[in-house]
């Protein structure tokens, strides 16, 4: 009988999750993909807003700039919660609020309302990123990659499902879309509900530190904060000017969309074999390499010509894109006390949201003062600048991550 101890064993593989991952991971990553598919509002609201509820063109964008100054705070609050009331139940409160929220923007029908309602959505549509970034920090640190990984490319397989969808549901009212986004928001609440544990790590015996002193001391994680805020802002304005640049070389909206899609299915094909072969390399160095790769690419894409020049361009900066996604992760996560790590999860999320801020201002500001041209050089000259300070941060990285 003792023959059969080995099969039997082997027998027993199957039944663990694949890439030897947690089914929390899964979980997570089911409410990734199912809030970016269901994700169909945002796309959308600046023409909801000008052809159905009749606000001008500026107050439109003010209301979805409310929004996005809305998801700075949503990083932070969700964080600070995901420690202070667990990380499942400030996702729960992040899916059903913003449920709430969606419903509540959809069915306004007065300017103040409409901007409570914007406010509301931009405070909650992001408070489960950070609590689940904790949830997957409180993981053993050989699993944390492959997790972000899989979290990324679940966002990502969503959001190229959204971006199709989203076009064909506006022809049948925009009211269906915020339903359905809703809808997806619920649906994602009850992923958690049923499946998420709580990984919070006990409370310690002594009062919990507050974050700001603690951040004050950490050098390593405000450098670290700068730098992604600076590299976010370089790669998020390319969504804002690249569309103005193509307009003017005389290629429509159609165009433009192929260039999302070939990012979009650029991650979805690449992500999974880039966390094969990243996993265990050097912290620094992968990312240092990936931003100078965004900064190739979006310096390309403004000054390319043809639609073979911006392909080439955007799958550049979707290399780039993927090696930070697989390590960004794992590196704030190697810095977060257990005491704070969904504080310091919430505050590495909040630098794509202050990017996506900045970003589009800059880029567009340069674009219309300095031309394409400049706006390429700078680019080019920041991923380089960018490049060197994450090399130069890797000895404190690597010591960090070893203690």
């Amino acid at each position: 009988m003792t023959t059969y101890a080995t099969p039997t064993r082997k027998a027993a593989a199957p039944s663990r999750p694949r890439l030897d991952l947690p089914h929390l991971v899964w979980a997570l990553a089911a409410t990734h993909f199912v809030s970016r598919a269901g994700g169909v509002v945002q796309s959308f609201l600046v023409l909801y807003l000008t052809q159905e509820q009749g606000l001008t063109a500026t107050t439109a964008g003010a209301v979805v700039a409310a929004v996005g100054v809305g998801g700075i705070g949503s990083q932070l609050l969700g964080g600070w919660l995901g420690d202070r009331i667990g990380r499942r139940n400030t996702m729960l409160a992040g899916f059903l609020g913003t449920a709430v929220a969606l419903a509540a923007l959809g069915s306004a029908d007065t300017v103040p309302a409409i901007w409570a309602a914007a406010v509301g959505l931009g405070l909650t549509a992001d408070l489960f990123r950070p609590a689940g970034a904790a949830a997957v920090a409180d993981l053993p640190a050989r699993q944390r990659i492959r997790a972000f990984g899989l979290l990324f490319w679940a966002a990502n397989l969503g959001f190229s499902i959204a971006t199709v969808t989203a076009g064909v549901l506006a022809r049948h009212g925009y009211g269906l879309l915020f339903w359905i986004n809703a809808t997806a928001s619920v649906v994602a609440a009850l992923i958690v509900w049923r499946r998420v544990p709580e990984t919070r790590p006990p409370a310690p015996e002594q009062p919990r530190r507050a974050l700001l002193p603690v951040l004050l001391r950490d050098r390593l994680m405000l450098a670290m904060t700068l730098l992604y805020v600076a590299y976010f802002t370089l790669f998020l304005q390319t969504f804002a000017t690249l569309p103005l640049i193509m307009t003017a070389d005389g290629h429509g909206p159609a165009t433009y969309g192929a260039m999302l899609a070939l990012n979009g299915i650029a991650i979805v094909v690449g992500q999974p074999l880039a966390v094969r072969l990243l996993a265990g390399r050097d912290p620094s160095a992968v990312p240092a390499v990936s931003i100078l790769l965004v900064g190739a690419g979006v310096a390309s894409s403004a000054t390319a010509h043809s639609t073979t020049g911006y392909a080439a361009a955007v799958l550049l900066w979707s290399l780039g894109q993927i090696g930070i996604a697989v390590m960004f992760g794992g590196a704030f996560a190697d810095l977060a006390p257990a005491d704070l790590r969904g504080s310091y999860m919430g505050i590495a999320s909040a630098t794509w949201s202050v990017g996506g801020v900045f970003g589009p201002l800059a880029g567009t500001v340069l674009l219309n003062q300095a031309g394409r041209g400049a706006l390429g050089a700078v680019c080019a000259i920041t991923a380089i600048a960018l490049f060197a300070g994450q090399l130069a941060l890797g000895p404190a990285l690597r010591s960090r991550t070893a203690a």
